[in-house]
């Protein structure tokens, strides 16, 4: 029999997830959510000027950002201070992803082509770093990484020889190696992966996890049910079909229930059907009934709701309370990627040292 103790805390984690819904839901998200006291996204400050792609909430204290020149911030008081916490001697690379375990540990990727393409890690909150991996392909790029716990993780580059590429770690990010590609899917032409929000691929459970594609006539969703060994493929309903549209961000509530999104990035372009759901592993995905209105980067579900999400990009952020069907605009400001944490802290970031705390 469950423990009043474990009651109490579920009940209270599913009223977290309420409020948090709520709290986008509000008027006031819509009217004025980066003012202080107010619900919705509240800014807080950086004192950066780079671009945040990469995002991992901890909790509703603590943050990790990664971004243009080399840049990593940290926070564990809720926003109110950002310690620079970069690694030394990368402000020449693009750090385009970041996955935190907690407050102290934390693994980055940097992307690009041949050796921009680098690993750091740290397990002192960012006083030191180690580069734990440089790429010496020059084919490859790397996007994207994952981890399904605190040891076991992947990260992807875009095809080498006609397939993606995938790394892996059992060690927390120590040490990499290449996975055979055997059981990859052959690429289509032109087809990449987007580096645009850290969720080109994501994990769900101990050995699930989800390739997000683009760039060539079809967006793909492929799906890994053992750690990357081998590959089962998807065409998602995210026009692609050009070298800037595909499905740029992908987020799992669970092996089953999943969100796309994505769509054109160029600010001129229409990006119709920019969102789609998945209620069988991504096995099929199915276009949202009523979409986000534009090019979306990132998404997250809400902690602890079975069909509430956020999907963000450069002109604003979105909620649906019905697990993706149905999409309504909350918010104005620009985020590159969201992210939400157990105790149902939400972060988001983007340009300009945006990077903003769910009030």
């Amino acid at each position: 029999m469950r423990s009043m103790r474990g009651t109490r805390r579920l009940t209270a984690l599913a009223l977290c997830g309420a409020a948090v819904t709520a709290a986008l839901a509000a008027p006031s998200a819509q009217a004025a959510p980066e003012r202080r006291g107010e619900r919705g996204w509240t800014l807080t400050a950086t004192g950066s000027d780079a671009r945040f792609r990469g995002l991992a909430a901890v909790g509703r204290d603590s943050a990790w950002v990664a971004g243009s020149g080399g840049t990593v911030l940290r926070t564990v008081d809720g926003g109110r201070h950002w310690g620079d916490v970069s690694p030394p001697g990368a402000a020449g690379l693009e750090l385009r992803d970041i996955e935190a375990f907690d407050r102290r540990r934390a693994v980055a990727l940097a992307i690009g082509e041949g050796e921009a393409s680098r690993v750091f890690r740290t397990e002192d909150g960012g006083t030191t770093w180690t580069e734990s991996f440089r790429n010496d392909d020059a084919r490859a790029f790397y996007d994207c990484l994952t981890f399904f716990d605190s040891r076991h993780g992947l990260a992807m580059s875009d095809p080498v020889d006609g397939r993606f590429r995938i790394l892996s770690t059992s060690d927390g990010g120590r040490n990499w190696r290449v996975l055979p590609d055997a059981g990859m899917p052959a690429a289509q032409p032109g087809e990449a992966g987007f580096a645009a929000s850290g969720q080109c691929l994501v994990s769900s459970g101990a050995e699930d996890v989800w390739l997000a594609t683009g760039g060539s006539a079809t967006a793909r969703v492929l799906h890994s049910r053992d750690r990357g060994l081998t590959w089962t493929e998807a065409t998602s309903p995210i026009p692609a079909g050009d070298p800037a549209r595909g499905v740029f961000g992908l987020a799992f509530r669970d092996r089953t229930h999943g969100i796309a999104v994505g769509g054109d990035y160029r600010a001129d372009q229409p990006s119709p059907d920019a969102a789609s759901v998945t209620r069988d592993g991504g096995r099929s995905w199915r276009s949202a009934a009523t979409p986000p209105p534009a090019y979306r980067s990132g998404v997250a579900w809400l902690p602890h709701s079975a069909r509430s999400a956020l999907a963000v990009g450069p002109t604003g952020t979105d909620l649906t309370r019905d697990g993706g069907r149905t999409w309504r605009t909350v918010d104005t400001g620009s985020y590159d990627t969201v992210d939400c944490a157990p105790d149902g802290g939400c972060w988001a970031s983007g340009e300009k040292g945006r990077v903003a705390r769910l009030r």
